[in-house]
């Protein structure tokens, strides 16, 4: 696990501009039942990926007209329990952090995973959400 002093910062990006975490498997069954859009961010510590990634979503989220219902997040080697849930939702991808989903209805719809990330600036990850979302939200 990595160090709360750490994760804290990275986690409070999200947090603090709209996303709710998700710390426990019930807690995601339970969000991922409801009916409608979740966006999900696995978040990391990752400097090549999470870098661009948060401001993405961020970016994405503030930017759409049509909106996911709910946005959560859960962070990889800090949430593990939580982590681990999303990624059963997530097969047959392998595990990859940071990493964004959007599921509608309980069912994923679209992934984004880190190959897609790294590399890549926040504005062309905007753009990939912002498709998903206009097209399933």
């Amino acid at each position: 696990m990595y160090p709360e002093e750490l994760v804290m910062p990275m986690k409070y990006e999200l947090t603090d501009n709209g996303f709710d975490e998700m710390l426990t498997a019930q807690e995601v069954e339970t969000v991922l039942k409801e009916k409608g859009t979740t966006l999900v961010v696995i978040n990391s510590v990752c400097g090549c990926s999470a870098g661009t990634a948060r401001p993405g979503v961020l970016l994405a989220v503030s930017q759409s007209e049509k909106k996911p219902d709910r946005l959560k997040t859960a962070f990889a080697g800090f949430d593990v329990e939580a982590v681990q849930q999303v990624r059963e939702h997530l097969m047959p991808y392998p595990p990859s952090s940071p990493s964004i989903a959007l599921f509608k209805d309980g069912e994923l719809v679209h992934f984004i995973e880190r190959h897609h990330i790294e590399g890549r600036p926040a504005e062309l990850i905007a753009s990939n959400l912002g498709a998903a979302f206009e097209e399933y939200c």
